[in-house]
């Protein structure tokens, strides 16, 4: 048990000292404070105080789901931080050196355990189990010896690029202008079940191939058997940012490329110096800025907020101002077209 409960402001209430003597993690004891008040304040509402303070005491897994409200991203904020609930209670009195929601799975019993995206989650910590993080296996790659990659690529015909296929026959009459087609097109998306489907430019001759040439393409082309390769087991590791954010004005960038690899990242228009998980464009100086921009700037405000949650991204508009949004994996998963630009409005959010 931990010491907490002597050194908490005489005005704590006592039930708040009670539930924080049961506390097992060491130091932060004012934000430990915060988050166990801020619980107290959400079961008054549900008089859910009497089962969490017998779940804790008892360590009695038998005891009932003890639920608050679900956010709009899942999270809950406490003082500047922000965690999942039933990461933040599972660590404040069961295991302090718990890193994330993958280490946790839900008893069988439990109704509203997070994992099951209801409006209500269980942060009773007594219904949640401790797993090891689960460790993806190693991806199998070739053997090179050394001395055996060639220092330079064989050259592609010139002639490769404006090649017709065999198998297609462009119609004399064909006009290319009567395509409207653009140059570079929608980039690609990851699809639902992971896998990158990605658009490449389409050969306008390909486009106009003849339907018994639609119908040879669909034959299935023998291929023999690859030999076994020499492979060696590499080992998965998480990258050291999990996403880049560069600034642009107009199509000028301005400034360093920033690397967010906390949690969670807030881009703002304020002047303070930005940090691991702020990143503040008023600081960001250009001799050519125009007033247009200028004027601009100042609508950034508060900016928007990033979160990294269980491999997907989400933003909140924290700004005065509407943000908008241009994210192919966003349209996929929503069923819009991959060029769709999203408006946001202040107070909103959506995952990508």
């Amino acid at each position: 048990m931990s010491m907490l409960s002597s050194v908490t402001s005489p005005f704590t209430p006592p039930i708040v000292k009670r539930l924080l003597g049961w506390n097992k993690g060491e130091g932060e004891d004012k934000w430990s404070e915060k988050a166990v008040k801020s619980l107290v304040k959400k079961l008054k509402k549900t008089g859910g105080l009497d089962e969490l303070e017998k779940s804790i005491t008892t360590q009695n897994p038998k005891t009932k789901c003890i639920t608050i409200p679900r956010s709009l991203d899942g999270r809950l904020q406490v003082s500047h931080r922000k965690g999942l609930p039933h990461v933040i209670y599972c660590r404040l009195w069961r295991w302090p050196d718990l890193q994330s929601h993958h280490e946790l799975r839900a008893l069988e019993f439990c109704e509203y355990a997070f994992s099951l995206k209801r409006d209500e989650v269980c942060v009773n910590p007594y219904h949640y189990t401790r797993v090891e993080a689960p460790v993806l296996p190693p991806v199998l790659v070739p053997r090179q010896p050394q001395g055996d990659v060639p220092s330079e690529l064989p050259l592609l015909d010139s002639n490769f690029g404006s090649s017709v296929p065999e198998n297609t026959n462009l119609p004399e009459n064909f006009d290319s202008n009567s395509f409207n087609i653009p140059e570079t097109p929608p980039p690609g998306y990851m699809s639902e079940d992971g896998d990158q489907d990605q658009q490449s430019p389409v050969s306008m001759d390909s486009m106009v191939s003849s339907p018994s040439n639609w119908d040879s393409a669909t034959e299935t082309i023998p291929t023999s058997p690859s030999p076994p390769l020499d492979v060696m087991p590499v080992t998965y590791c998480e990258p050291a940012f999990w996403c880049s954010i560069s600034y642009y004005e107009l199509n000028t960038r301005v400034g360093e490329t920033f690397h967010a690899s906390q949690p969670s990242v807030t881009v703002d228009g304020y002047t303070d110096p930005s940090n691991a998980d702020r990143f503040c464009l008023g600081l960001l100086s250009n001799v050519n800025r125009s007033q247009v921009v200028e004027t601009t700037r100042c609508h950034v405000g508060k900016g928007v907020r990033l979160y990294y949650i269980g491999g997907e991204v989400f933003a909140e508009c924290l700004s005065e101002s509407s943000i908008f949004v241009q994210s192919p994996n966003c349209n996929q998963r929503y069923g819009w077209h991959p060029a769709t630009v999203c408006k946001i409005p202040p107070g909103m959010g959506i995952y990508f």
